[in-house]
């Protein structure tokens, strides 16, 4: 069993901009000589997420939509009016989506449904510099 740890860093837009992982998730199991394990996708930070979604036009419009309504972002928040930085949103909508995600791969390939892509979500109010860690578990 081999293990190897790593960082993917990209740029986002903010306002539930939504980034999709997989190919380089995908790539970097099979770059790395892995066939078969689990890859952990971790987001450091507390205003952005990562799940699976199918990645499509539709989708993308409707993901953000249900957190607007769920978590609105014209609201106050504790959390602004400690920091008055407008994002106690963003906080509360990552906290409820999830930091990590846990993947197991075979032949090389995510175990993912034929619809399903991994998926970064950017729940902060502006343009950032992202970081998810990347550790991949398993036979080479």
């Amino acid at each position: 069993m081999d293990f190897l740890t790593g960082k993917y860093q990209f740029n986002t837009k903010g306002n539930s901009d939504i980034v999709d992982l997989t190919v380089f998730v995908e790539n970097t199991i099979a770059e790395n000589g892995f066939t078969e394990g689990n890859v952990l996708l971790f987001v450091p930070g507390s205003t952005a997420a990562v799940t699976t979604i199918e990645f499509e036009p539709g989708l993308l419009k409707d993901y953000p939509e249900f957190w607007d309504k769920e978590v609105p972002a014209g609201k106050i928040y504790h959390h602004d009016m400690t920091w008055h930085d407008g994002n106690g949103h963003s906080h509360i909508r990552a906290a409820l989506q999830g930091p990590s995600l846990h993947i197991p791969f075979i032949d090389k390939k995510l175990t993912l449904g034929t619809w399903q892509q991994v998926i970064f979500i950017d729940f902060d109010t502006r343009p950032r510099e992202r970081t998810v860690i990347w550790q991949i578990i398993g036979n080479k």
